[in-house]
């Protein structure tokens, strides 16, 4: 069984940078689509929104919002995804969650063609909470 416990989040000002990880303690799925989403003030509807994915082979996509400030990496020895996030914004602002599916990043992408949607993933972690004040 996946088992994954995300840590990092904390309070930080507006322009600052926090690294999220998420160990999974469980069973390794070698060829799913691992993801971090977000849920907070700033998210549409109040729902769990992708922020950025990592396919099995290392390939990455990331939501706008977040290009070019956020990066998305993992560490297969140790079973640990990765969110390094920087000049943060207070829209930043909201609960990060680690999700890892049963299908690759890029079957979702060819047959749907859409944003990664949280209600597809089989597997998440608890949360960490990221706050960015002005």
């Amino acid at each position: 069984q996946v088992q994954l416990r995300e840590s990092g989040g904390d309070s930080v000002q507006a322009g600052g940078s926090l690294t999220l990880s998420c160990v999974n303690s469980g069973t390794k799925l070698s060829s799913g689509c691992m993801a971090w989403f977000r849920q907070g003030p700033s998210t549409r509807n109040h729902r769990r929104e992708i922020v950025a994915a990592i396919d099995s082979d290392g390939s990455t996509s990331y939501a706008d919002s977040v290009k070019g400030r956020f990066t998305i990496s993992k560490d297969n020895a140790k079973n640990t995804l990765f969110l390094q996030m920087n000049s943060l914004k207070p829209e930043d602002t909201a609960m990060y969650y680690c999700a890892v599916a049963q299908f690759t990043c890029v079957y979702w992408n060819v047959n749907y063609g859409t944003p990664l949607r949280a209600d597809a993933f089989n597997y998440w972690g608890q949360g960490t909470q990221v706050t960015v004040s002005s």
